[in-house]
């Protein structure tokens, strides 16, 4: 199915290897590049910068990963720019982390795994107790129920 366009399948993926001359990747491409952005975060190191990261991800479509070390805030959310084919309607005028992106080094091919990705609060303050709590002390601050 395709994501943007219910109506319209989006064509069966193929392997790069596996295009013809005349044919590119963003032709079978859901366009997952447009939908989403991640920003760099300082590495948490104590219970406050945790918070922060709780904080973000209680918010609608934020989520938090790790990736060789480094910490990233994840916002799910597509480009106004996005066609229903997948494509960018604003492509001329694109943006230049657009411009400098290319079906070399796209994912296309990525299976989205990371060292730790942290979809809830819950699971923040999970990995803060597992990795700052010292035996006998207890710094889970009291959390709300999950909303629906």
């Amino acid at each position: 199915m395709n994501i943007s366009n219910p109506e319209k399948p989006t064509p069966e993926k193929v392997a790069r290897e596996e295009l013809g001359p005349d044919e590119i990747l963003c032709s079978y491409c859901p366009a997952k590049c447009c939908r989403y952005f991640a920003l760099p975060l300082e590495t948490p190191e104590t219970f406050e910068d945790f918070e922060f990261i709780r904080w973000y991800i209680l918010h609608e479509r934020a989520t938090a990963f790790t990736e060789d070390g480094d910490w990233y805030l994840l916002v799910h959310t597509k480009c106004r720019h996005l066609g229903p084919d997948n494509r960018c309607t604003a492509y001329e005028t694109r943006p230049k982390i657009c411009r400098d992106y290319s079906m070399e080094n796209c994912e296309y091919d990525d299976d989205w795994t990371y060292e730790h990705y942290f979809e809830t609060a819950n699971q923040v303050s999970e990995y803060v107790e597992a990795v700052l709590q010292k035996p006998g002390q207890d710094i889970r601050s009291q959390c709300p129920a999950d909303l629906p």
